[in-house]
């Protein structure tokens, strides 16, 4: 077959599937339906509501801190001395009882000193008894020279007396004025001697008080060369050894008490007003300054949980509200006490307590009068979607006082009855139908919530 006949052979094949082509779309064409029109409203959207009502709100405040012994005891040598005794469980992280002997100097310096200072008084003692007996003798003493100074002084009248007469000579009036003058000398000399026993006892005295110091010190020094512990108590640092010489000032170790815990929690200061509103009396009293005076902290509920440790937790109680705001966070310092943070220890599963946890804190207290709350999820940009008396949708603008844990307190814009809808429709358009169904187990949830009985 030549070329030309090839060509024109392809050429008709060509035309034919074209006709065909054209003869199919005419047979579609002829065939085709036409959409019927139909006026039928769309299907109302399935939605879930819950009926709007006041309910009792528990207040929360969130926030987190670092635990801290509430008494640590930083051991200190008062004196200096080698260290003699050294109770083998001195060892950071050892729990030991009150009483317990934990470290002694060596005492026999302040024995000594002890010894020389009672020696002394001792002296002292004999030296002030001594000048009793010297007293009492002296005016004894003094007594008789002026009994014998008054029988010279007669005598020396009587010869006076005759010597004026001539009845005696010059030199026997002479002998009784020498032997008058020298008794009168004798009672001077004793009420001279006399008079300075008083000054004599108060440098005795004097020097028997600081005699009596010098004891209380040695003493007090002797005292201080043993450390007890004086309450139950976790040692932590420890930075002395046995036979170790200490000076005075010298630092020997560190221990945390036992018997509570303190976590200074930084609370959100909006979140901290609102609870101690919550707390605080209408009227303050005259003259009340202290701000525990003021705010029943009894009334906030206090729970603490280990951080990275779900289940770890325990109760405390606010003791008080630090000065000033946190400089970093602006948050308020907020102090929590826990009593006996070892007393339930079980280590692993429930560890104590202890320096350094980092903790979440929860404060809580109830409010002072029911609040219109819905799911935070219900809002939609400041608006709540409601189903009205129609089933249609309604959409209304709210004032949201605060967000709590997922919860959103109404100001205003709710009133009790209303139908809030919780599902999030994508269109919501104003009037549009609604196929409604009332959801009585989210309000149970929301309810429980709201007072503070589910997380």
């Amino acid at each position: 077959m030549s070329t030309r006949a090839r060509r024109l052979g392809r050429g008709l094949m060509v035309l034919a599937g074209a006709a065909l082509g054209v003869a199919l779309l005419v047979v579609f064409v002829a065939n085709r339906q036409v959409p019927e029109r139909r006026d039928t409203p769309p299907a109302p959207a399935a939605v879930a509501v819950i009926e709007a009502r006041p309910l009792a709100f528990r207040l929360e405040a969130r926030g987190h801190g670092v635990a801290r012994p509430a008494e640590a005891w930083q051991a200190v040598a008062n004196v200096s001395g080698r260290v003699v005794e050294r109770h083998p469980g001195l060892e950071s992280g050892t729990l030991l009882r009150e009483g317990i002997l934990l470290l002694a100097l060596d005492p026999s310096r302040y024995e000594l000193a002890i010894a020389e200072a009672e020696a002394e008084l001792a002296s002292l003692a004999g030296e002030l008894a001594q000048l009793a007996a010297e007293e009492e003798n002296t005016g004894r003493l003094l007594a008789l020279e002026r009994q014998a100074l008054a029988l010279a002084e007669q005598e020396l009248s009587r010869i006076e007396r005759l010597a004026a007469s001539g009845s005696v000579s010059t030199s026997q009036r002479d002998a009784q004025r020498r032997s008058t003058l020298g008794q009168r000398q004798a009672v001077a000399s004793l009420e001279n001697s006399l008079a300075l026993l008083p000054s004599r006892r108060q440098v005795l005295e004097a020097q028997r008080e600081r005699a009596a110091v010098r004891l209380a010190q040695a003493r007090q020094d002797l005292a201080d060369t043993s450390f007890e512990a004086p309450y139950d108590l976790r040692l932590a640092e420890v930075a002395v050894e046995l036979y170790q010489f200490v000076s005075a000032g010298q630092r020997l170790f560190e221990a945390d008490s036992l018997a509570a815990a303190e976590v200074e929690a930084r609370i959100p200061f909006s979140m901290m007003r609102r609870l101690l509103g919550s707390v605080a009396p209408s009227e303050l009293p005259p003259g009340t300054l202290d701000l525990g005076e003021r705010l029943d902290l009894d009334a906030i509920n206090a729970e603490l949980e280990l951080v990275g440790a779900p289940g770890v937790g325990w109760q405390g109680r606010i003791v008080r509200v630090a000065s000033g705001l946190d400089p970093a966070t602006r948050a308020v310092r907020v102090v929590v006490r826990v009593d006996h943070p070892w007393r339930d220890a079980r280590p692993p599963d429930h560890p104590p307590l202890q320096r350094d946890m980092y903790t979440r804190v929860r404060l809580s207290a109830p409010g002072p009068e029911a609040a219109m709350v819905v799911p935070a999820s219900a809002l939609h940009r400041g608006e709540l979607y409601l189903a009205d008396g129609e089933d249609r949708l309604v959409r209304r603008p709210v004032s949201v006082a605060f967000e709590q844990g997922g919860l959103a307190v109404i100001e205003a814009g709710l009133a009790p009855g209303d139908r809030v809808v919780l599902d999030d429709l994508q269109p919501a358009i104003e009037g549009m139908a609604l196929a409604v169904r009332r959801d009585e187990a989210a309000e149970a949830r929301l309810a429980a919530r709201a007072r503070g009985d589910a997380p």
